[in-house]
C-alpha cells in the first residue's frame, strides 16, 4: 500500500563503504533514478529515526546489515507540485566482512560494490552519487 507522504518528504540514504574502499550501490527500476547507480535510500517511516531509516533501507534494498557512523550530507529542494524533498545522507559500514548481496526489493534491478573511480566516470551513475564519490 503506497503511503501518502503529503507535501513534505523526508528520506535517508547511506554511503556504505567496505574494507576494499568500494561503495554499495543500487539501480532502481522506476523513477528518475531508473537504470542509474545510486545510493540505497528511501523514506523515513512513522516511529523511526532518520538513521534507523537509512539502516533499514540498506537492508531492504541490498540485504546488507550496516551501522551508521555519521551524517555526511543533506540534500534539500522543492519538486514540481510544491513538494518539499529532503534527504539525509549517512556514512555507514557493513556489520560483517564480505556480506552476501541480494536484490531484496522488486524496486531494485541491480546491487553491487563499485570502486569510487568507476562511480566518478560512469555514464550510468546518478549526479549526486558522482559528486559524492569525487570528494
Amino acid at each position: 500500500m503506497k503511503k501518502d507522504r503529503g507535501k513534505v518528504w523526508l528520506g535517508a540514504a547511506a554511503v556504505v563503504e567496505n574494507e576494499k574502499g568500494e561503495w554499495l550501490v543500487v539501480k532502481k527500476t522506476y523513477g528518475g533514478l531508473k537504470g542509474l547507480w545510486s545510493l540505497p535510500a528511501g523514506f523515513v517511516d512513522d516511529n523511526e529515526t532518520i538513521d534507523e531509516a537509512a539502516v533499514r533501507e540498506v537492508k531492504e534494498e541490498t540485504g546488507v546489515d550496516t551501522q551508521v557512523c555519521e551524517l555526511i550530507g543533506f540534500r534539500t529542494g522543492v519538486l514540481k507540485y510544491g513538494v518539499s524533498d529532503h534527504l539525509a545522507i549517512f556514512a555507514a559500514t557493513p556489520k560483517e566482512e564480505n556480506p552476501t548481496l541480494c536484490q531484496c526489493e522488486r524496486e531494485i534491478a541491480e546491487v553491487a560494490w563499485l570502486p569510487r573511480h568507476e562511480l566518478q566516470k560512469g555514464n550510468d551513475v546518478s549526479e549526486m552519487l558522482r559528486e559524492l564519490s569525487a570528494k
